[in-house]
């Protein structure tokens, strides 16, 4: 059968870079399948939503009506990669919701296959909510991100047993350069002649990441 993912990109703190990846990754599935939906949950701004406004609709958890309207468009296996940008705020009641309705179960028996991208950071908050996520989700489709530019230095040890994707540092005026609402990472693989600047080999390295990402993901369900 046919299998829908849904990306799930989440940290209960925030400025840990997961708008960014999520731009990235929406990016990269549009680039590769032509299509892909993606759903922002954030309350400030610049979200994913002021980046990616022609694939992305917003979406809150705040009650049962929005929970259930949320849950009603993901858990569809109509062959459209979701994305979804968790904003921290929104973190906790996500996973209680989505443990409490058997998500994970129901989303298997429909086709869908979630897969859960954890940000990491070095703080309390972070190591507690770690665990919690391991007991509801599946180690194999439980993926740590390392984003070099918050975690400096060696991930921490209880993040680093499981999958890891690491997401590397872009110096300072780059990183300003890219977080312009109007920068967008295909246009500039496409628009810019010399392969071999720092950005255009960060992108690529990130879109390869992404494939064997999915890659891995198929050769499991296979």
């Amino acid at each position: 059968m046919h299998r829908t993912p849904i990306y799930i990109i989440c940290s209960p703190r925030p400025l840990v870079g997961k708008t960014l990846i999520a731009r990235l990754l929406s990016e990269f599935l549009l680039l590769k399948n032509g299509a892909v939906r993606a759903f922002d949950i954030n309350l400030k701004e610049p979200s994913l939503l002021d980046y990616l406004p022609k694939i992305t609709e917003t979406a809150e958890i705040d009650d049962t009506f929005g929970k259930m309207a949320l849950m009603d468009r993901l858990i569809v296996n109509d062959g459209i990669a979701k994305v979804i940008d968790l904003g921290f705020h929104a973190f906790d009641e996500f996973f209680k919701m989505s443990g409490e309705i058997g998500f994970m179960k129901e989303a298997a028996r429909r086709g869908v296959s979630p897969v859960i991208l954890f940000v990491a950071d070095t703080d309390r908050v972070s190591a507690r909510a770690y665990p919690m996520l391991q007991q509801q989700i599946p180690a194999t489709v439980l993926v740590t991100v390392d984003n070099e530019f918050v975690v400096r230095g060696e991930l921490p040890q209880a993040f680093a047993r499981g999958r890891v994707l690491r997401i590397a540092a872009l110096p300072g005026f780059l990183k300003t350069y890219i977080d312009r609402l109007t920068f967008l990472f295909t246009d500039y693989l496409r628009g810019e002649r010399d392969s071999s600047t720092e950005l255009h080999q960060w992108i690529r390295e990130n879109y390869f990441s992404f494939r064997e990402l999915e890659l891995n993901l198929i050769l499991q369900k296979s």
